[in-house]
């Protein structure tokens, strides 16, 4: 079995970084999911692809992985780059339209 260890950024409908902190332990898919030829419908018999947990630091989650004997991959997360902005930036005289 094997585990994917990350944290998850912000989603596109959160404006600010709350619950960006934490470590998500995610279980990679082992099985093919399979076309139900009535509904048309995908299904899959691995039931840990549904468990998702969390964990307060990297490596509450790292021992979490190590304590039950999983191989897992660790994905940093990404850094985050501010733009120093200011308001009078919009009037200066030699701004470029955009």
């Amino acid at each position: 079995m094997r585990a994917c260890i990350f944290s998850p950024t912000r989603t596109a409908m959160q404006q600010g970084r709350g619950r960006t902190g934490m470590w998500v332990v995610e279980f990679e898919q082992e099985t093919a999911r399979q076309l139900d030829p009535l509904m048309g419908w995908t299904s899959s018999r691995d039931t840990r692809q549904q468990v998702r947990l969390e964990f307060a630091t990297q490596e509450a989650a790292v021992a979490y992985c190590e304590k039950r004997g999983l191989e897992y991959s660790l994905r940093a997360p990404q850094q985050r780059r501010v733009r120093p902005k200011a308001y009078a930036d919009n009037f200066r005289w030699n701004r470029v339209a955009g």
